[in-house]
């Protein structure tokens, strides 16, 4: 498969379900999701509209990725760490670097970086004292 950029909705699902589907098998990030995620399709969707917004500047995503993110560390007995966010973002990285090239391309890794480090530390704070 050749790279390309990444230009539309169609482009983000393939980058979404692609990336989703390696962190499904994931040794370390599989049972996290696997154990969380009842309903993958909606929540491929979900994330596809979380990816367009951010990709595109698009009004579509309509959620709170800190709160779901600090009710995903409580169901894991607050045992989240760095550690699993730099697993997830090298996944979303290899993903990208096999399907895509360009400013977009660019942007969703950076974004990605950003976010990664925010959630984190969002959550860190969030925890009970």
């Amino acid at each position: 498969m050749s790279v390309k950029e990444i230009e539309n909705r169609t482009d983000v699902s393939l980058l979404v379900r692609s990336f989703y589907a390696k962190v499904r098998k994931d040794q370390v990030l599989g049972p996290i999701f696997n154990g969380i995620i009842t309903d993958w399709e909606s929540h491929l969707e979900l994330l596809t509209d979380f990816w367009e917004t951010q990709l595109f500047l698009k009004r579509i995503y309509r959620g709170n990725p800190i709160e779901v993110h600090n009710e995903v560390d409580k169901k894991m007995n607050y045992s989240i760490s760095p550690e699993h966010f730099g697993f997830w973002l090298n996944l979303w990285f290899e993903t990208i670097d096999e399907l895509f090239t360009g400013d977009t391309a660019f942007i969703a890794k950076n974004r990605a970086r950003q976010m990664n480090t925010m959630l984190y530390m969002q959550m860190f704070t969030n925890r009970p004292k």
